[in-house]
């Protein structure tokens, strides 16, 4: 696995460990701990605000607005009980698939 890889498993890994300490104590136990709802809120919210920085085509400020995304959809995934492994295997399902196919195979519009 890529290094870049293994970070995003190693964060899965942590906020992991986060569900059950105290919410006073850790950021991502109080996400967690209000439930999915409220950490699919935020993860819209971040997914907006990396939408407008990407519009101002500053890439710092994306790279920064990108890591709250990904930090954001992982506190999600462990919010709903998904492991990023399926995430990932999902991916990799779809790897060499055309985006138009696979949406079409789901009855999505392109």
């Amino acid at each position: 696995m890529s290094s870049n890889l293994q970070a995003l498993a190693d964060l899965a890994e942590a906020i992991a460990k986060r569900r059950g300490e105290s919410p006073d104590q850790s950021y991502t136990a109080k996400l967690l701990s209000q439930g999915v709802e409220k950490c699919a809120k935020k993860f819209g919210e971040e997914a907006v605000e990396l939408a407008l920085a990407s519009m101002k085509r500053d890439k710092a400020h994306v790279a920064a607005e990108a890591a709250d995304v990904l930090y954001h959809l992982v506190v999600l995934l462990e919010a709903a009980d998904v492991p990023l492994s399926s995430v990932m295997d999902e991916l990799e399902r779809r790897k060499g698939v055309s985006g138009l196919a696979e949406k079409a195979a789901r009855g999505k519009n392109p």
